[in-house]
């Protein structure tokens, strides 16, 4: 039985349509009378069902309006994980004219948990599953709460070799298309009129890889984007220019590494150096937690299936050649 005081149509959307998503999600008949609904199936079936009617019930009296895409979340949250539905997509990061950023699967929850509790937290994961963009909420909230004194933006121009002076244009005309992703989530965070003035006064610096050498970072949140494009020599001048106060977030995608052939990837090295090392966190998220289009989690998938068949097929010996042993025959 729902509330009377509340609306059914939040519940089950307009014409029914989150209602349909549940009856497409499970095998248990279900129907709606009034406030009142039943539910009939298999025990597991309609036991979890019921959960998830009073997980909804609970996001929309906390505020939240619930979607299709949150209703799916909901319903494989549920299936896969012990978490509760209303405790990670009611998280609120930060709101900006109008629009709430907060996690929108188990994965994500627990990397932006990790950010609060660790100095240094690698986000791993394929594109899509909001790697950076949490990172830069909380950055933009830690920044508004006071607990830092400036954001810093990083990413390695690996396309231009960080040779910027082979590039047309001003050094800014150079910089600028590798740095624009990194733009663009302030957009949606920040008044856009607020950002210039912010950078102008050092209190939002946006840069290349290569000009944090040499530099002590303190009371700052540091974001390195695109961390899969840095050599194992660039990861640790950049982890080694931690300050006091200072936290830092590593996102990257191993599998999308733009490296010359023959150049490890940072990224991979950097998570066997300093695995089991106090203080700093790896979070891995995988193509469940991709919230772009649902085509982006199946692509995903299918480069991943792709390249595990490719790994199998070189490991296997080429038939009709034989080794001869070396030496005199």
């Amino acid at each position: 039985m729902i509330p009377d005081d509340q609306s059914m149509v939040s519940l089950l959307g307009s014409r029914d349509e989150l209602l349909r998503v549940i009856e497409g999600a499970f095998r248990a008949d279900i129907h709606v009378r009034g406030n009142e609904i039943t539910v009939t199936g298999s025990p597991e079936e309609s036991s979890t069902v019921v959960r998830l009617f009073e997980e909804m019930s609970e996001l929309v009296r906390g505020g939240a309006q619930l979607t299709a895409d949150a209703v799916e979340r909901s319903i494989a949250m549920l299936r896969m994980s012990s978490d509760r539905p209303a405790e990670v997509l009611s998280l609120d990061i930060i709101s900006s004219r109008g629009r709430t950023i907060r996690p929108k699967t188990v994965n994500q929850k627990r990397y932006v948990d990790a950010i609060d509790k660790f100095t240094i937290v690698f986000g791993l994961g394929p594109a899509g599953t909001g790697k950076t963009y949490l990172a830069m909420a909380k950055a933009v909230r830690a920044l508004q709460e006071k607990k830092v004194n400036r954001i810093i933006l990083t990413r390695p121009a690996v396309e231009a070799g960080e040779r910027l002076g082979f590039l047309p244009g001003t050094l800014y005309e150079k910089i600028d298309p590798y740095l624009r992703p990194l733009y663009d989530a302030l957009h949606d965070m920040l008044d856009p009129d607020s950002i210039p003035r912010l950078m102008a006064a050092g209190t939002i610096e946006v840069a290349p890889l290569a000009y944090m050498r040499g530099r002590t970072l303190n009371d700052a949140f540091i974001i390195l984007d695109e961390a899969q494009n840095t050599s194992p020599e660039q990861m640790k001048m950049f982890l080694t220019r931690l300050g006091f106060n200072s936290k830092i977030v590593v996102t990257g995608d191993v599998t999308q590494v733009d490296l010359p052939s023959g150049t490890l990837s940072g990224l991979r090295v950097v998570q066997e150096i300093l695995d089991g090392v106090g203080d700093i966190h790896f979070s891995r998220l995988t193509s469940a937690d991709v919230v772009r289009h649902k085509l982006v989690s199946d692509i995903v998938d299918a480069y991943g299936r792709y390249d595990e068949a490719q790994r199998e097929n070189a490991a296997q010996p080429i038939k009709g050649v034989v080794k001869r042993p070396r030496g005199r025959t």
